[in-house]
């Protein structure tokens, strides 16, 4: 495998709210440094209350993120064994959590959604458990590209088999029950392609906790669509915006990382055109 120069230049910002919480259970940290061919962000929604959930998240973002940026130093072998990374990761955290357990037994129950994202030249790797989504904004659409660990699509199947109607399906109480989480014992289930996703110059990540879903997608998307000439981070506080408009008094913990991918020879060539400019203007 031959490397490829750096084919984007990164825009990226995070950002969190506590909402109508008293207190923050999520926990995100990003780097998309200048130059680098790889580009990191990880994510976790705790849960398990004060003192818990936040301890839980923070555990899993900090041992993730740490291996993944102890392995980065090398892109090309980095991205031979990036899959086996995450995955090794993700198990590494679970298990630093079940240690935490068993020496801090009033924490029992506590546990944490991931979602890690790594882009190494043009391509996207991700694992995720959980529920906390993970966007790709491309051509003035969005969707999601992990798996919703939770009762959520069973539910919406329900609504598109006429079992239940949409406003059923909104309020029901099961709706956020999680299927797999991370939280010390075996892990039900994990989304972790082995095959990358190429991404494109103009598309436009959000990593997220399931907050941001307050939202709706369209919602998510008109915003994107309005502001996406912008920078990451006005990006960010519009989104902010448009979630404190809601003015919903059940507004979760709200955590995401956007990540603008722009064409790194389109800045160059700026940048050769300015030079030129200057210098015409030196000679003059």
């Amino acid at each position: 495998m031959v490397a490829m120069p750096p084919s984007f230049d990164f825009d990226a910002t995070s950002a969190l709210s506590k909402g109508q919480r008293s207190y923050q259970e999520d926990a995100v940290i990003a780097d998309f440094s200048r130059g680098s061919d790889v580009g990191l962000a990880v994510l976790a929604d705790g849960m398990g209350g004060h003192a818990a959930g936040d301890v839980a998240s923070k555990i899993v973002v900090t041992e993730v993120f740490s291996e993944l940026m102890f392995q980065r130093g090398d892109a090309e072998v980095f991205e031979q064994s990036v899959t086996t990374t995450l995955f090794d990761a993700a198990m590494g955290a679970n298990a630093c959590l079940r240690e935490h357990v068993a020496t801090h037994p009033e924490t029992q129950g506590m546990g944490a959604t991931l979602v890690a994202t790594v882009i190494i030249n043009r391509n996207l790797y991700w694992i995720s458990i959980g529920d906390s989504p993970l966007f790709l904004f491309r051509d003035g659409k969005l969707r999601q590209l992990n798996e919703d660990h939770s009762m959520a699509p069973q539910i919406d199947f329900m609504v598109k088999s006429g079992l239940l109607s949409h406003e059923e399906a909104h309020c029901h109480p099961d709706r956020n029950t999680l299927t797999s989480v991370l939280f010390g014992e075996d892990v039900p289930r994990v989304d972790c392609p082995a095959e990358p996703l190429e991404l494109r110059a103009s598309d436009m990540l959000i990593v997220a906790s399931d907050g941001l879903q307050f939202l709706t997608d369209e919602e998510i998307a008109a915003v994107l669509k309005v502001h996406r000439t912008a920078n990451s981070a006005e990006i960010a506080d519009n989104l902010l915006e448009r979630l404190r408009q809601l003015e919903d008094p059940d507004l979760d913990n709200v955590s995401f990382s956007v990540v603008k991918l722009n064409d790194a020879r389109a800045r160059d060539a700026k940048g050769s055109a300015a030079e030129g400019a200057e210098s015409m203007r030196r000679v003059g």
